[in-house]
């Protein structure tokens, strides 16, 4: 008997996809697996790993005998899951590999934007020196600050892990409130929005991008924050509103941010680039090699666990 055909596109690494070759036959081969080919060819396959394509109306509609798709991460608003939903196809994501080094990513952000070291690296770099002894050239001590976690799940309850060590009380807010026990455990505390946004030294972002968060960080919220405060993203560019924020680090209502993810990525404006007092990535949250052979492999484990067992595992569109 054949096996069950599965598409593997974007850069994956090899080790990741071990199981996945043992239970289906997968194709991947990505220097020819671009948009074209892949709606040319993505009749002849069940499952569907997607990494670096839009899983859209028209990626769905040529999948005519899809059963499946998986997202190669955490994030699936690339995948009309609504569409998918309609046409009998689960889609599905990784929620596990992302966690720590996710974590990992944002707290490296939080110390490098408030220790200033984007800027003390442009410095040495260009042959000067400058005395940290003037406050202007000073960052910030986190021991003793409050740190607002602004969607407190997996990520978030890991960054809030990380804020503890270094000494800083925990406040959150999220669409939906952890049980009592839960806050207990984490030590952190439910606020409301507007409370978040007034009492944080640093305000970190891990809520997806929905019509009800898109754009919740602006010029309102930026003001209302303290000029000495600093907002970190590694979750969804589309929280923020990038126009507003870049005017608040000019106009200095915050003291700094970092970003690993853009309203407009890739494509970066250059007056966010010019600016000293943020710190910048290129979306690689989850950019090791250990995290990314985890995420492929928890991929595969989604379409193994539906294609060979008909259970689905993480999915998205119920």
């Amino acid at each position: 008997m054949s096996k069950i055909k599965v598409l593997v596109t974007g850069i994956i690494p090899e080790a990741g996809l071990t199981e996945l070759r043992k239970n289906f036959d997968v194709t991947y081969e990505p220097e020819k697996e671009t948009r074209e080919w892949v709606l040319e060819h993505l009749s002849e396959y069940e499952g569907l790993l997607i990494m670096g394509l839009k899983g859209d109306r028209e990626l769905i509609d040529a999948g005519t005998n899809l059963k499946i798709i998986t997202a190669n991460g955490v994030g699936f608003d690339h995948i009309d899951i609504e569409y998918a939903k309609q046409k009998g196809i689960v889609v599905a994501n990784c929620p596990q590999g992302v966690r720590v080094p996710t974590a990992e990513m944002t707290f490296t952000l939080l110390l490098a934007t408030v220790r200033h070291l984007h800027f003390y690296d442009k410095v040495v770099r260009s042959g000067n020196w400058i005395d940290v002894s003037e406050p202007k050239y000073m960052g910030m001590s986190l021991q003793g600050k409050t740190l607002g976690v602004y969607g407190m799940g997996r990520i978030g309850s890991e960054v809030a892990k990380f804020a503890q060590v270094f000494g800083m009380k925990v406040i959150y807010n999220d669409a939906h409130r952890l049980d009592s026990a839960l806050e207990t455990k984490l030590d952190v505390k439910y606020v409301d929005f507007a409370t978040m946004v007034k009492n944080s030294d640093v305000i970190t972002l891990h809520a997806p991008a929905l019509p009800s968060t898109t754009g919740i960080f602006n010029a309102e919220v930026f003001k209302e924050m303290k000029n000495s405060a600093y907002i970190i993203n590694a979750a969804r560019g589309q929280l923020i509103k990038q126009d507003d924020l870049i005017a608040a680090l000019k106009n200095g209502d915050i003291a700094g941010a970092g970003l690993d993810v853009y309203e407009t990525e890739p494509n970066i404006p250059q007056a966010l680039r010019d600016l000293d007092n943020v710190v910048l990535s290129p979306h690689a949250g989850t950019g090791t090699l250990e995290a990314r052979t985890a995420i492929a492999a928890e991929a595969s484990q989604n379409l193994i666990s539906y294609l060979r067992d008909h259970q689905p595992l993480n999915q998205v569109n119920q």
